[in-house]
C-alpha cells in the first residue's frame, strides 16, 4: 500500500478526477437550482423522506452540490470536498437502489427531472454513481498535495 501511495502520478490523475467530479456536481445542480419545484417532485417520488423535508432538501441540496463542485475545481479544502461528495454519492446510491427495489418508474433526478422524462433509474445509473464514488475516494485518499488553492496556501505558509 505504501508503494501505491508514493506513485508520482497521483497529483495529475487526481487533478483530472477532481475537475471531472467538480463539473459533474455543477452540472447536476443546474436543473435543480433552475427548477426546484420539479426537483422537489423528484425527491417525493422516491418516497424515502418525510414530506415536510422535501422542500428544504430541494432548495439546499443543489447548493451543497455547487459548493462541493466549486471546491473540487479550485482545489480548496479538497479532502473535505471529497468526503462531502462521497457522502452525497453514498446517499444517492442508496436512494437509487431503493427506487429500483421498489420498482419505481421515475427519473433519477440527477441531471433532469421526472417531468422532463429523462435520466431513468437503471443499474447503470447506480454503477455510474459507484464509479464517481471511487473517484472521490481516490482523490481523498491519494491526493496528499492537491494542485490548486490548497497547495498555493501551503507553499505560501512555508515561505512566510
Amino acid at each position: 500500500m505504501k508503494d501505491l501511495r508514493a506513485w508520482r502520478g497521483h497529483p495529475a490523475v487526481a487533478l483530472l478526477a477532481r475537475w471531472y467530479l467538480g463539473w459533474v456536481f455543477l452540472a447536476a445542480a443546474w436543473h435543480k437550482i433552475v427548477d426546484p419545484a420539479s426537483f422537489a417532485l423528484d425527491i417525493a417520488t422516491y418516497e424515502m423522506v418525510p414530506l415536510w423535508t422535501i422542500n428544504l432538501m430541494a432548495i439546499t441540496l443543489p447548493w451543497i452540490e455547487v459548493a462541493a463542485g466549486v471546491l473540487l475545481l479550485l482545489g480548496w479544502r479538497v479532502r473535505a470536498a471529497c468526503w462531502l461528495t462521497g457522502g452525497m454519492l453514498v446517499m444517492f446510491i442508496i436512494a437509487l437502489g431503493w427506487a429500483l427495489a421498489q420498482g419505481l418508474d421515475t427519473s433519477c433526478g440527477c441531471f433532469a427531472s421526472t417531468a422532463e422524462g429523462a435520466d431513468p433509474i437503471t443499474w447503470r445509473t447506480i454503477l455510474r454513481d459507484v464509479a464517481w464514488l471511487a473517484l472521490a475516494l481516490y482523490v481523498g485518499i491519494f491526493d496528499r498535495a492537491p494542485w490548486g488553492i490548497d497547495r498555493f496556501r501551503a507553499q505560501r505558509s512555508v515561505h512566510a
